[in-house]
């Protein structure tokens, strides 16, 4: 029940530098490296601002995407992977077909980020993943008694803070998240909306 690689990558682009709070129903990272002791050779500031000045006027600007597209492009790499990792002869949840249709059909912002969201759910919840092979099959784990693995508890987390970060970028209506928190997340664990957020320590 661990999430992929880009699984991840969907988490980093909902989450920006959103912070995350619970539903009411009633990090950065930075890498640093060690000094090598290395000086540079002594420039002068002219002679720097002219090389870069030339470099920068000759180097074509990158498109920026725009939030639809990055949407988009998520969610094709979404359907492929998960199509990749499906074992022999194991059926795509229905979700996946959602997603391709609402990619296919232009769907606006809100609709694409709420069909991630339903896929990234019920992957999480309805397969497991082979240790040797990566490949994902029906899952046989019993959700309701084993809510004390903190494996467990970590990806109800991960799911439920993605909802919320979609909420805080304005990528999902409130209500509509709740409904989906509701039903693909809280009634799999047997709680209470209040017990299932307090579980999570809300």
């Amino acid at each position: 029940m661990f999430l992929s690689s880009v699984l991840v990558g969907l988490v980093a682009l909902a989450s920006s530098s959103s912070s995350v709070q619970a539903f009411s129903f009633g990090r950065q990272r930075y890498q640093t490296f060690p000094s090598s002791g290395y000086r540079a050779p002594y420039r002068s500031s002219q002679a720097s601002a002219l090389k870069m000045s030339d470099f920068a006027s000759a180097m074509p600007e990158k498109p920026q995407q725009s939030m639809k597209e990055k949407l988009e492009d998520s969610a094709t790499k979404f359907i492929l992977d998960l199509e990749a990792r499906l074992a022999d002869g194991v059926a795509p949840p229905p979700e996946l077909e959602a997603l391709r249709k609402a990619r296919d059909d232009d769907s606006d912002e809100k609709t694409l980020a709420l069909k991630i969201y339903e896929l990234m759910i019920e992957q999480g919840m309805c397969y497991d993943i082979d240790a040797e092979t990566g490949k994902l099959s029906p899952t046989q784990f019993d959700i309701k008694n084993n809510l004390d693995i903190p494996e467990v508890k970590q990806e109800f987390a991960h799911l439920y803070q993605y909802g919320m970060q979609l909420i805080s970028r304005d990528l999902l209506d409130v209500d509509v998240a709740k409904e989906c928190v509701k039903t693909r997340l809280i009634e799999r664990t047997g709680k209470t909306p209040e017990e299932f957020d307090s579980w999570l320590g809300y």
